[in-house]
C-alpha cells in the first residue's frame, strides 16, 4: 500500500514538474496564455536584466532574493541592442491579445504599455543620439550617489555586495567607453562645455583621498548602524572598501578621464541637437516622447512665449504693490534674491536652518493635504542635502523615490552649494513640487497601488510626473497655502515663469539654433535667477533635449482637465475624486490621461 501511495505521489510530483516546466517555458520564451502574466513578464524581463534598477525598486528583497545587489547593470552596446530587440518582440506579442476579450483595467494597461513600447521601438533609430556622460548625469556621478544612498546596507551580506559592486566598476566603465566610441564614429560628440565640466568633476573625484571619498565615508557611516557587526568586522570591511576604491574605482575613472581629454579638441561650441545627424527629426521625436503630445517645436515655442507674457502680468501686479513699480521683472527678482531679509547665512549653520525649514514646510503640507486628497501615501519622506561631490552641476533640488518594500523612504534632495541661491521665498514652491504633494505623492501612491501590473506602478512619463508636480505648485495657491505670503506667491510665479521660459529656450536651442549664451541671457532677463543657477539649467536642457518642455505642457493639460471636470460636473465636482482619477492609475501619457478624465466625467454624469 505504501509503495503504491509513494508511486502515485511521485507521479503527481512528476506531472507538477512537467506542468511547471511547460508554464515557465511558455512564460519566458513565448507569449504567455494570460495577458496579466504577459504584463508581469515584460516587467520582470526589464528589472531582472538591470540589477541597479532592481535595487532601486526594492521589490524582491522581501522574498529573499538579494544576489542582484552585488552586480551592476550592463552598459554595453550589445546589451542596448538586446533591449531594443526585446521591445520589438514585446510590442508584437502585445498586439496578439484581442482587445474585445480584455477587462477595462486590462484595456487601459494594454493602451499604456502599447504607447510606451511604440515610443521605445521608434527610439531605436535614435539610440546613439545622446550624451551618456555629461555634467548632470551618467555613470561617473550616478554610481557614487547610487552606492551612497540606494545600495542596501542592512546586514553583513549587503556589505559584501557593496565591495562586489565596487570591484565590478572597471567592466561597466569599459562597456560605457565602447558605446562612447560608437557615438564618436557616428560624429555624435557632446558640446565642449560638457567635456570640460565632466573632466573637472571626475578629476576632483579621483583627487579626493580614498578615505574621504563618498564611497568610503558613506559606507563607514551606514555600516556602523548594522547590528551584529563587531568593531573588527567594521574595520576589515572598511579596509576592503578602500582597497577597491584604490585598485578598481579610481583606475576606471582615470581611463574615462583619458578618453575625454582625447576627444576634447574634436568637440564644438554648437550646443543644439540640430547639429547631429538628422537632428531636427530627432528633436521632434524627443518632444513627442517627453511631452506625450503631438506638439511641434514651433507650437511649443509659441506656447512658451504666450505663457511668459501671461505670468509676467501676474508678477507685475505683486511687484508694483511692493515697491518695484518701475523695475523690470528680472531685475526686481534679482534684487529680491539678494535681499538679506530672505537669505540664510552662507555656511553650515545656514544650511542646517534651510533643511529644517524644508522639513517644516513638508510636514505642514502633509497635514494640509488631508483636505485635498482622498488618498495619501504610506511612504515616508526625508529631506537631505544634495551630496556635495555633485552639487556644482546638480539642479536646485530633486526627488529620489523610496523602495516598494518600505525599507527606504522617499528623499527630497536640496542643493545647498551656495545659500545665496536659496532665497526663503523660493522654498515653499520647491517643497511642494519635489515633496508634498508633488513627486512624493504621485510616485509613492503609484508604488502602493494594488491590483495593477507592476509596470503601471513604475513606468515613467515625464509630462505626467513633472506636470503633476507643477500642478501641485498651483494647487497650493488655490488651497490658500500662500495666504499672507506675497513674496512666497511671487516665488511660485517666478518658478512657473521659469517653466514657461523653458519652452522658449529648449526649442530655441534645439530647433532655432540659439547659442548657449543666448539662452542664458533670455532666461536671466526674464526670471532674474542667479547666473550660476541659470547656466546649470540651460546646460541641462542641452544634454536632455525636450525634457524641460514636459513640465509646463503637463501642468496645462492637468489644469485643463480639472477645469473641464468642474464645468461639466458643476456642484458634483469633487477635488478629492479628481485627484484620485489622476493619481490612481499610475503614470499615463497625457493623451491617455485625457481619455480617463473624460470617462470619469461621463460616469459621474450617469
Amino acid at each position: 500500500m505504501f509503495k503504491r501511495m509513494l508511486k502515485w505521489t511521485l507521479g503527481l510530483v512528476l506531472v507538477a514538474v512537467v506542468v511547471l516546466a511547460v508554464f515557465l517555458t511558455n512564460l519566458i520564451w513565448f507569449r504567455p496564455w494570460s495577458l496579466n502574466l504577459f504584463y508581469d513578464k515584460i516587467f520582470a524581463e526589464l528589472i531582472f536584466s538591470e540589477p541597479e534598477l532592481l535595487t532601486q525598486i526594492g521589490l524582491v528583497e522581501q522574498f529573499g532574493f538579494t544576489s542582484h545587489n552585488g552586480k551592476l547593470s550592463d552598459e554595453s552596446p550589445a546589451h542596448q541592442q538586446k533591449i531594443f530587440d526585446r521591445w520589438k518582440k514585446n510590442l508584437t506579442q502585445l498586439r496578439e491579445y484581442p482587445l474585445e476579450k480584455q477587462t477595462p483595467s486590462q484595456k487601459l494597461s494594454t493602451h499604456v504599455l502599447g504607447w510606451f513600447l511604440e515610443r521605445q521601438v521608434e527610439g531605436e533609430k535614435w539610440q546613439w543620439h545622446n550624451y551618456p556622460v555629461n555634467q548632470l548625469f551618467g555613470v561617473q556621478n550616478e554610481f557614487p550617489s547610487f552606492m551612497a544612498t540606494t545600495h542596501r546596507l542592512l546586514n553583513r551580506k549587503d556589505c559584501d555586495y557593496y565591495v562586489m559592486r565596487l570591484d565590478a566598476l572597471p567592466k561597466k566603465f569599459n562597456q560605457l567607453l565602447e558605446g562612447l566610441k560608437v557615438r564618436e564614429e557616428k560624429k555624435i560628440l557632446p558640446p565642449r562645455f560638457v567635456v570640460e565640466k565632466v573632466l573637472i568633476e571626475m578629476n576632483g573625484f579621483v583627487a579626493t583621498p580614498v578615505s574621504e571619498n563618498i564611497l568610503a565615508t558613506s559606507f563607514k557611516k551606514r555600516a556602523a548602524k548594522i547590528d551584529k557587526l563587531t568593531d573588527a568586522d567594521l574595520a576589515d570591511l572598511q579596509k576592503r572598501v578602500e582597497r577597491s576604491i584604490t585598485d578598481k574605482v579610481y583606475p576606471s575613472y582615470q581611463k574615462l578621464i583619458a578618453y575625454f581629454q582625447e576627444i576634447e579638441s574634436k568637440t564644438t561650441t554648437d550646443d543644439g541637437v540640430w547639429k547631429l545627424p538628422d537632428g531636427d527629426a530627432f528633436y521632434a521625436y524627443a518632444l513627442r516622447e517627453n511631452t506625450t503630445t503631438m506638439m511641434k517645436p514651433n507650437e511649443v515655442h509659441d506656447l512658451g512665449l504666450r505663457e511668459v507674457a501671461r505670468i509676467e502680468a501676474e508678477m507685475r501686479t505683486i511687484l508694483d504693490a511692493n515697491g518695484f513699480a518701475n523695475t523690470p521683472i528680472g531685475q526686481a527678482m534679482d534684487k529680491l534674491a539678494k535681499d538679506p531679509r530672505f537669505l540664510y547665512s552662507n555656511d553650515d549653520k545656514g544650511r542646517a536652518e534651510a533643511l529644517a525649514e524644508y522639513k517644516r514646510l513638508i510636514d505642514t503640507a502633509m497635514e494640509k493635504s488631508k483636505q485635498l486628497f482622498a488618498t495619501l501615501p504610506k511612504a515616508k519622506l526625508e529631506v537631505q542635502r544634495t551630496p556635495e561631490f555633485k552639487e556644482a552641476t546638480s539642479a536646485g533640488a530633486y526627488y529620489n523615490a523610496g523602495s516598494q518594500d518600505g525599507t527606504r523612504p522617499g528623499i527630497f534632495f536640496a542643493n545647498l552649494r551656495d545659500m545665496n541661491e536659496v532665497p526663503k521665498w523660493s522654498m515653499p514652491t520647491l517643497a511642494y513640487h519635489e515633496g508634498v504633494p508633488g513627486h512624493h505623492f504621485q510616485i509613492s501612491i503609484a508604488q502602493e497601488l494594488t491590483g495593477l501590473p507592476q509596470f503601471r506602478k513604475n513606468i515613467p512619463f515625464t509630462a505626467y510626473a513633472e506636470g503633476w508636480a507643477l500642478y501641485c505648485e498651483w494647487l497650493a495657491k488655490q488651497a490658500g497655502w500662500y495666504e499672507g505670503d506675497q513674496f512666497g506667491d511671487l516665488g511660485r510665479l517666478r518658478d512657473e515663469l521659469f517653466r514657461a521660459v523653458r519652452l522658449v529656450v529648449d526649442t530655441g536651442i534645439h530647433a532655432k539654433r540659439w547659442t548657449r549664451e543666448q539662452a542664458i541671457s533670455y532666461m536671466r532677463e526674464k526670471t532674474g535667477m542667479g547666473e550660476k543657477e541659470i547656466t546649470s539649467e540651460i546646460e541641462r536642457y542641452i544634454v536632455m533635449p525636450g525634457q524641460a518642455c514636459a513640465y509646463k505642457i503637463g501642468m496645462l493639460k492637468i489644469q485643463e482637465l480639472r477645469a473641464r471636470s468642474q464645468q461639466e460636473l458643476g456642484d458634483n465636482f469633487s477635488e478629492k475624486e479628481f485627484h484620485d482619477v489622476v493619481l490612481k492609475n499610475g503614470a499615463l501619457p497625457l493623451e491617455i490621461l485625457e481619455e480617463q478624465v473624460n470617462d470619469y466625467i461621463q460616469r459621474k454624469k450617469a
